[in-house]
């Protein structure tokens, strides 16, 4: 878990899960992940040395009980992400939650460098992280999937549970999102790479909650929204009394007097 995060919609990332097979261009987490994993599952691979060193592993991994550095030296050979942007759990991070003082509740964005409800994501992983999340109920859990249908599935078989915030990542144009409306809670538009245009069907619900950020990096070919784009966004929040977060990577493109910065857990400015 991490107590400090760039993320401005979150207080700490957790990462129980790690690794997607979605291919996103964009994305941030698997260059992460690639810069910070292991040289083999060894010592090279950092936190999950000897104990293992003999075990023939395959995708997709789980790790139950590393054996952690016991010195400077080790700490920096040490690999977050053993096995890159392979899918993994780390079924020993499972009790961080429970560390955060319950005076202090936190906002979590839970498996930030995973997408936990991929297709390659079994319902076993999902369901201890679920129950990892309610052995510690002080806090706010976010989860966010480029696989809402994922949602459905859960829910229509009773293993969602309705205290979190689920949300699905959006960057292209269309309605389906809204048709989760009985427990999607949130949409992320980012990176905004297009315009994008809402499907206004009288049926379809807006969620509570609205993130819009641009491409972030120094990516060939990377994707600078027009403010129109945004702005088209926020009139759509405005229409719906939706509660707007723009990301500080909008910044330099509707500047600092056109930013809104919205929470659905606190009263609108």
């Amino acid at each position: 878990m991490s107590s400090k995060t760039k993320i401005e919609w979150c207080d700490s990332t957790w990462n129980p899960v790690t690794g997607c097979l979605h291919g996103c261009e964009y994305c941030y987490a698997r260059k992460m992940a690639e810069r910070y994993k292991g040289g083999g599952y060894g010592k090279e691979a950092g936190l999950f040395i000897a104990k293992y060193k003999n075990e023939a592993f395959q995708p997709p991994y789980v790790l139950n009980d590393p054996q952690f550095a016991k010195t400077k030296a080790d700490w920096y050979r040490q690999a977050p992400y053993p096995f890159g942007f392979a899918p993994t759990f780390h079924r020993y991070r499972l009790g961080e939650p429970k560390q955060w003082k319950r005076s202090k509740p936190r906002t979590i964005f839970v498996c930030s460098m995973a997408d936990l409800f991929g297709d390659w994501v079994s319902d076993e992983w999902i369901a201890e992280v679920f129950k990892a999340c309610k052995a510690a109920p002080m806090h706010r859990y976010l989860f966010l999937t480029k696989n809402p249908t994922r949602y459905d599935i859960l829910h229509s078989s009773g293993r969602l549970p309705h205290e979190f915030w689920y949300g699905t990542t959006v960057t292209e144009s269309g309605g389906t999102y809204f048709s989760h409306s009985e427990y999607l809670s949130f949409l992320s538009i980012e990176p905004l790479i297009r315009p994008i245009e809402f499907d206004r069907r009288p049926q379809q619900v807006m969620p509570d909650w609205v993130i819009v950020g641009a491409e972030t990096g120094n990516r060939k070919g990377k994707i600078v929204p027009d403010e129109g784009w945004v702005f088209d966004i926020y009139a759509k929040c405005r229409d719906a009394g939706v509660p707007l977060l723009m990301k500080n990577s909008l910044l330099p493109i509707v500047g600092e007097e056109n930013m809104i910065r919205e929470f659905p857990w606190e009263e609108k400015p």
